[in-house]
C-alpha cells in the first residue's frame, strides 16, 4: 500500500508526463489517500483534464479539486459571446433535447438549467460547453426528471454491473427510491468505484447517485 508521499510523488510526476498540463502553478498534497489539488490553471477545461491525470495513480482514494481558473487576457471573452457559443455547443452535441435546455452566463461562468429524461445528457450538456472559450466555470442546475419505477432502476443498475469487466458485481449493493440511487459496499480502486458510479448513472430515471462504496485496495 503506497504512503502519501508517494502519491504525491506519483501524482506530480503524472501531471509533468502529460505534454497537455501545464502543472507549473499546481500545488499537490495528499493524506489518507485523499489527493488535493491548489494552485491555478489557465483552463476550464485543463482542470478537469488534471482530475483525469490524478485518478490514473493507483493508490489514491479521493481527490479535491481545488484549483482555480485564471483565463489569459486574450482567452477573456464578454458573456454575451460565451453565451452564444455555449449555445451552439449544446445544439451541435444534443440536438434533440438541446430545446429543454437553458444557459446563462454571469461573470465568465456558464450556468445550465432545465430538465433531461437521461443523466447522459445532463453530463454530455456540460461536457460539450466546457471548452467554450472563455468559460471560468460551469453550474450544472440541470435536473432529471424521473419516468422509470425503482425496482426497475435497480434491476437495470445490477445488470449493467454483471456485464461490466471493470466492477465486481458481487461487492456491490444497489438501493433505490423515487430516481434516488445509493450504493453500498466495496471496491479495490478508485477506479473502480467511479464506473459504477458511471454505470448507476446510466441507467435511464436516476437523478441522484449517492455513492457510499468504500476503497480496500
Amino acid at each position: 500500500m503506497k504512503t502519501d508521499d508517494e502519491i504525491k510523488r506519483d501524482v506530480e510526476e503524472e501531471l509533468r508526463w502529460d505534454p497537455d498540463i501545464d502543472a507549473t502553478n499546481i500545488a499537490v498534497t495528499a493524506k489518507d489517500g485523499v489527493v488535493t489539488l491548489a494552485g491555478f490553471i489557465p483552463s476550464y477545461l485543463q482542470k478537469f483534464e488534471v482530475e483525469k491525470d490524478v485518478k490514473r495513480v493507483q493508490g489514491g482514494v479521493g481527490v479535491a479539486n481545488d484549483l482555480e481558473v485564471r483565463l489569459p487576457s486574450i482567452d477573456q471573452r464578454p458573456d454575451p459571446d460565451i453565451a452564444r457559443d455555449a449555445v451552439q455547443a449544446l445544439q451541435s452535441q444534443l440536438p434533440y433535447s438541446c430545446q429543454n435546455f437553458k444557459v446563462v452566463v454571469r461573470d465568465g461562468w456558464i450556468t445550465l438549467d432545465g430538465e433531461a429524461e437521461w443523466n447522459y445528457q445532463k453530463e454530455k450538456a456540460e461536457i460539450s460547453v466546457r471548452s467554450v472559450k472563455g468559460a471560468k466555470g460551469v453550474i450544472n442546475a440541470i435536473k432529471i426528471a424521473p419516468k422509470v419505477a425503482a425496482q426497475e432502476i435497480k434491476r437495470k443498475i445490477e445488470a449493467a454491473f454483471l456485464r461490466s469487466a471493470e466492477v465486481d458485481a458481487h461487492r456491490i449493493q444497489v438501493e433505490a427510491s423515487d430516481g434516488e440511487v445509493v450504493l453500498k459496499g466495496t471496491v479495490h480502486s478508485w477506479f473502480e468505484r467511479e464506473q459504477a458510479e458511471r454505470a448507476a448513472w446510466q441507467a435511464p430515471g436516476v437523478r441522484k447517485v449517492e455513492d457510499r462504496i468504500v476503497i480496500q485496495p
